[in-house]
């Protein structure tokens, strides 16, 4: 096994500003590693202004900045320019200026004039005397890690996190000041209060204080109202931050409502959910490019079994399906509808719209291939003989409307359509493609009872474990804990044990990373995992293998194996390369 950790010779001699090192994250993705966060924000600006060829996102982090590829070979030829971009330049600081009007009367406004020595009026004087800048996203929409000009208001987090912090809440944690977006646990260092909307999807920019912008917060005296509290939605923090500030980690959940369904009105054609089963919900390809803004892809976790679908009743690949898991789906047809069902393979019953006497007739539909849901006719999804996850298609799409440019709902951030619920009427949209539909597919298999090997390579922290650690990853079979959820799979098996003691600074991961948080139990990111995590990442899911991952069942077994093109003798963990 051999992990990529191309360093640079010329940092090392302390001669120029350059990128320290580059990891790869998986086979689409490298994690530049800088000296601090004025190299983070000069290397996040040359690549805001000039991307590289076959760059298709960044984020930036409290000491590195994650480049996703739209290759393998992209992400190789990226690693390799990194090293030789030149960030002796400093980052320009003429981003939009927002101010921020704060009320300062924060609970911990006290404690912060004590820990830093200015008292609460210097603590005012301080925060709001200099000019922050957004660095980089973190575990919510709209919520910005911003540094300051100096390191007068340095603290650290609560011992004892509040269990609900008001939206719009002023905070400082480390070297960062933030604000809350909406109600949420939290830890930081409460300081004062503001009435601005930090993220409002009605805007053309959603985030307020976007990477970039710089801030200026400007003391008031009357009283502020805080943003919608009572129509705010929850979302969970962290619960271990690192020393560099708060870190999501993989237990990272959305708890409380989502938003209202984004459905069109008048809708006198579609499907009506009559019962959504465990959870069914609204799923296209995902929203990429907006790791910036906080946001994570989402879309569907098996996008094979999605495109599909669509391709069964004549829709773009894109198009928005139902996703829906273990069974118990019931949609009844408003007009006639065109469907088909891919993925986990289940019994697909269809029930007659009652006759004059009151009768109905049953009929049954095949797995992988379109059929007809007449009107008053109602479609029901049994449980999977195998695999977890089916996908219903519509021809036309399920029309919702796109948030930022994706149907998907997201279960992390709440963004998008709120998961279906009984009675719920779904228009189908405008995104069939062909004026036919396809013929009847096969199907690849889907995992059962026995062990599902998934190939991993090796992660950009996998030498933070030793040998012993990276044999028993790779040496037995990880079964799916019923926490597991669309955010993570949670594995149970043997702990492993890390090399390296304390947390990481927040950085960027991916989907199908591999945290290893402090009890020793991976944590397999899925499609709406936290952007950023404080947990070293041991492995990453080969990208063509999440499709398989997404449909292990709950109480389904995994065994990694290093793929291929790895080595299997970790005692080359590094592999340096001089400029």
């Amino acid at each position: 096994m051999e992990t990529l950790a191309v360093q640079n010779d010329a940092v090392q001699q302390g001669t120029v500003h350059k990128v320290r090192s580059v990891r790869a994250v998986g086979t689409r993705a490298v994690l530049a590693e800088l000296s601090g966060t004025q190299d983070v924000l000069a290397l996040q600006a040359l690549l805001l202004e000039t991307p590289l060829p076959g760059q298709q996102d960044i984020l930036a982090a409290a000491e590195t900045v994650l480049v996703k590829a739209d290759s393998p070979a992209s992400a190789r030829r990226i690693a390799a320019r990194l090293l030789q971009l030149d960030l002796t330049a400093p980052a320009q600081r003429g981003g939009e200026l927002v101010v921020i009007d704060t009320v300062y009367d924060g609970e911990d406004l006290a404690e912060v004039g004590q820990l830093t020595g200015l008292g609460a009026e210097g603590v005012i004087a301080a925060h709001s005397g200099q000019v922050w800048t957004v660095a980089f996203a973190g575990f919510a929409p709209g919520f910005g890690y911003m540094v300051g000009e100096n390191q007068q208001l340095e603290v650290p987090r609560r011992s004892s996190p509040r269990t609900a912090v008001p939206a719009g809440s002023v905070a400082l944690a480390g070297n960062y000041s933030a604000v809350y977006p909406r109600r949420s646990p939290g830890g930081w260092q409460l300081i004062g209060r503001t009435n601005a909307r930090m993220w409002d999807l009605d805007r053309e920019q959603p985030a307020l204080a976007a990477p970039g912008h710089r801030v200026q917060f400007r003391p008031v005296r009357d009283a502020v109202a805080l943003v919608g509290e009572s129509a705010a939605e929850s979302v969970a923090e962290p619960a271990a931050e690192s020393a560099a500030g708060p870190a999501p980690e993989a237990a990272t959940e959305i708890s409380g409502s989502m938003p209202e369904p984004a459905v069109k009105q008048g809708i006198t054609a579609g499907l009506r959910i009559v019962s959504p089963g465990v959870q069914s919900l609204v799923q296209d390809l995902g929203r990429h490019g907006h790791s910036g803004l906080g946001v994570s892809a989402a879309g569907a976790l098996d996008r094979a079994s999605l495109r599909r679908a669509n391709r069964l009743v004549g829709n773009a690949p894109s198009a928005a399906a139902i996703e829906t898991v273990a069974g118990g789906l019931k949609v009844q047809a408003a007009g006639d509808q065109v469907l088909a069902v891919a993925g986990a393979p289940s019994e697909l019953s269809i029930e007659s719209a009652p006759d004059g006497t009151g009768e109905t007739w049953h009929r049954t539909a095949p797995m992988a291939s379109p059929f007809a849901l007449l009107d008053g006719e109602t479609l029901s999804v049994g449980a999977p003989q195998s695999g977890f996850r089916s996908y219903l298609a519509v021809r036309g799409g399920v029309g919702v409307s796109p948030v930022l440019g994706s149907r998907s709902t997201d279960t992390m951030s709440g963004i998008g359509p709120a998961p279906l619920t009984a009675g719920q009427l779904l228009a189908a949209g405008g995104e069939a493609e062909s004026g036919v539909v396809g013929h009847p597919e096969l199907q690849p298999d889907y995992p059962g009872t026995g062990v599902t090997v998934l190939d991993v390579v090796p992660g950009p922290r996998a030498d933070w474990f030793g040998q012993a650690a990276l044999d028993s990853f790779t040496g037995q079979d990880w079964e799916v804990k019923p926490q597991s959820n669309r955010v993570g799979m949670r594995l149970e098996g043997r702990p492993l044990q890390r090399t390296r003691q304390g947390e990481l600074p927040s950085e960027g991961t991916v989907a199908g990373a591999l945290q290893i948080p402090p009890e020793g139990l991976p944590v397999l990111f899925l499609a709406d995992h936290p952007i950023t995590g404080g947990y070293p990442v041991i492995a990453v899911v080969v990208d063509s293998q999440l499709d398989l991952a997404a449909q292990v069942p709950i109480g389904g077994k995994i065994r990694f194996r290093w793929a291929e093109s790895s080595t299997i003798e970790h005692n080359t963990t590094e592999k340096e390369v001089s400029n």
